[in-house]
């Protein structure tokens, strides 16, 4: 709070009473409870008031969930962002007005404020969220209860649904779900299909760059293909590109570019396309790992991971060998208990699946995988354990 107080210098700070206190430290802000007083208060104001901010007035800092530097820099949103949003809204999320909308996510995280919060209501669409500390169990009770039909969540969600091993005690009325943030595995996508009877379509974006990449839920004439990024928002150019700019060949891994202010710009993801144009994730540029001259995908060795059926959650990382350069490391949750045997056997499991250099050499099983506040695996944050592990 008080980097980002520092850093946007605020006028007003509205807080819940359990953070009062701190927020009253904040010099220079007029701080505001939002309590049932506040609520009864500005009923005495006009529910309407005559707007007098334009479209490129400031409207939003929002901070990146980078680690480059103590606080990133903040993206600094204008109200016209509305306007842009409203592709995601679309075409990403599939909002359409009659939709009963529910998005799990944290508005602290840029899906949850933008896709969660200010996109459905934007349009005047009932929205759902979520308070508290996640549960599948009590997220798939609402969505039953609540009769949603229109959900979007990050990929986590759907995996600790999956995980919780409960969904055939609802009823659900869902007609289209969408999903962001990392990837889906192909077991949590076979889960989705049989519990929900739709497809779950991906949308990719980036703070930076907003949604840019959907799978048109709800639309009858887009063919969803299971574990695709999909295609360009409509007026939008982006390219698989090799180190030398030249663009791939379908099937050919290279680095993601968006064409932005008459240039290609990186988005630092690495992906591919297939023979029809469709978009498919494989990982950070910095989640590749080379051992012994061997390239090998993170995404890749997790998935294969995912699919053994006591594996509940999997993080893959490249960590420093004197003989390879790097190898392969596992972070496994699981169930089961730990021991040499069933390292070899989820060693044997995921060589069984890949080529017979791309296993996870080196295993820790754990109690939970870091996470990020977009629910995306914190590859980052055990990166950084091992290097500490290393000095000491």
């Amino acid at each position: 709070l008080r980097l980002r107080v520092d850093d946007c210098k605020p006028r007003l700070l509205i807080t819940n009473t359990e953070k009062a206190e701190l927020a009253r430290q904040v010099e220079g802000a007029r701080v505001v409870v939002a309590d049932q007083a506040l609520l009864d208060d500005i009923t005495r104001f006009a529910d309407r008031y005559d707007t007098k901010t334009r479209a490129n007035d400031l409207a939003v800092f929002q901070y990146t969930s980078g680690t480059t530097r103590e606080l990133p820099e903040a993206v600094r949103h204008t109200h016209r962002s509305l306007v842009t949003l409203m592709f995601a809204a679309l075409y990403g999320t599939g909002i359409r007005p009659g939709d009963e909308f529910f998005c799990p996510s944290s508005p602290a995280w840029g899906h949850g404020l933008w896709h969660g919060t200010l996109a459905p209501l934007a349009m005047g669409v009932t929205t759902g969220t979520f308070a508290g500390r996640f549960d599948a169990t009590r997220l798939m009770r609402a969505l039953a209860e609540f009769g949603i039909t229109n959900m979007s969540a990050a990929a986590t969600h759907y995996r600790m649904m999956n995980n919780a091993g409960c969904a055939g005690d609802f009823n659900f009325a869902i007609e289209k779900l969408s999903y962001t943030g990392e990837p889906i595995d192909p077991a949590t996508l076979e889960f989705i299909d049989a519990t929900f009877n739709v497809p779950a379509c991906s949308m990719y974006g980036t703070t930076e760059i907003g949604v840019v990449l959907v799978n048109y839920p709800g639309a009858s004439d887009f063919t969803v293909k299971p574990g695709s990024l999909g295609k360009p928002v409509p007026g939008l150019k982006l390219q698989v590109q090799r180190p030398d700019g030249s663009p791939t060949e379908p099937g050919e891994v290279g680095e993601l570019m968006l064409w932005r202010r008459d240039r290609w710009e990186t988005t630092k993801d690495r992906a591919h396309i297939d023979e029809d144009g469709y978009f498919y994730h494989d990982g950070r540029a910095d989640d590749v790992i080379i051992s012994a001259g061997w390239t090998m995908s993170a995404v890749e060795i997790e998935n294969s991971l995912l699919k053994h059926d006591d594996v509940k959650e999997a993080a893959v990382i490249g960590v420093p060998d004197e003989k390879r350069g790097q190898v392969v490391k596992a972070f496994v949750v699981s169930d089961r208990q730990p021991g040499e045997d069933f390292t070899r056997e989820l060693q044997d499991f995921t060589r069984e699946r890949l080529s017979q250099h791309e296993f996870p050499r080196l295993i820790e099983f754990v109690g939970e995988l870091p996470k990020t506040p977009a629910g995306k695996v914190h590859r980052k944050v055990l990166r950084e354990r091992e290097a500490a592990a290393q000095v000491n």
